[in-house]
């Protein structure tokens, strides 16, 4: 069927009026000059990162002792610019929304600061990577269907999660706004893990399966602690000053110490909640107040009642305990 051209012609009013609302809910768009960070650029920073970390299980293949220099220079050396310039630009932007600032109207050389910034993060990549060395090893101590390490850094979407963590709170810790919430965000999308990128974890932890697990931003997690899918370690509530606005800022949710497991769904909220050394918090339990040191947190079992269509064993309308 031929198309209408006479519909094709309400399309330059139609944009017109989109436009129009660029005006009247600015807060959602921005038509500044100067560029902002680009999410392709982090992603590619994020791979680059996993093939210094992980060589020879991600893009390059053929890696040995022989080249292996080459490449990993190769990629310090991309890092460095493109860490550079998306540090940069998200130093300029967050400064002109905090302090009002026109469009690449300033003298500060934020290039020289982003360069700065990214120098330092690369020294941290050694401990970085001692320190996913442990998560990997968490993960094969803890889950006795793996088959290997390999298998942990091929498939694993605790570990794609936590090591896009660990590079995201370093950066945060830096001082940059904006990417490392975007670093943790992809790793979200592509694991369904979502770890803020200010919580604090302790090395050797694994998360088993994954899917759902919530990790709040003042969370402080310690080391050799395990945990599963569907947990929320949240905040309990969210204070408001007198006009009614949040207050940011402030401890917000659960610390976990050492040698913690916590079971499928769940649910510790709290700023002042506190899971003591070595507990066992079970499956869909709902904490909001503190845990003594090697304690287990149950629910009781529950009734389980069937009805019809079952084995004679199983007689309808009978309660059975599990």
């Amino acid at each position: 069927m031929a198309s209408d051209f006479r519909l094709k012609e309400q399309l330059p009013k139609l944009t017109a009026t989109i436009v129009a609302t660029y005006t009247e809910h600015d807060r959602i768009n921005y038509l500044g000059h100067c560029p902002l960070p680009n999410y392709e650029v982090i992603e590619s920073i994020l791979d680059d990162l996993k093939d210094i970390v992980y060589p020879g299980y991600r893009r390059r293949e053929g890696l040995h002792r022989g080249n292996v220099m080459y490449h990993v220079g190769d990629l310090v050396d991309k890092l460095h610019d493109k860490l550079t310039a998306q540090i940069a630009r998200a130093l300029q932007h967050d400064d002109r929304i905090n302090n009002r600032g026109g469009d690449c109207e300033t003298k500060t050389d934020y290039e020289a600061k982003g360069q700065a910034i990214a120098i330092r993060f690369l020294e941290q990549l050694p401990r970085l990577r001692s320190v996913l060395a442990t998560d990997v090893e968490a993960a094969f101590d803890g889950d006795p269907a793996v088959s290997g390490r390999d298998e942990i850094i091929f498939c694993y979407p605790g570990l794609e999660a936590i090591t896009t963590y660990r590079f995201a709170h370093e950066l945060r810790r830096l001082g940059v706004p904006f990417i490392p919430r975007m670093m943790t965000e992809q790793a979200h999308s592509s694991t369904g893990i979502d770890i803020h990128p200010g919580a604090k974890i302790g090395d050797h932890f694994f998360i088993d399966h994954g899917t759902g697990v919530v990790i709040g931003e003042t969370c402080d997690i310690g080391s050799y602690c395990k945990i599963y899918q569907g947990v929320t370690l949240g905040a309990l509530s969210f204070p408001t000053d007198s006009d009614g606005q949040l207050i940011r800022g402030q401890k917000r949710h659960p610390t976990i110490e050492d040698y913690v497991v916590i079971y499928a769904n769940a649910t510790i909220l709290g700023g002042k909640t506190v899971v003591g050394t070595r507990s066992v918090i079970g499956s869909s339990v709902w904490i909001t107040s503190s845990v003594a040191p090697s304690t287990t947190v149950v629910l009781e079992k529950p009734n389980l009642r069937v009805r019809g269509g079952v084995p004679d064993e199983l007689k309808p309308e009978a309660n059975y305990q599990i």
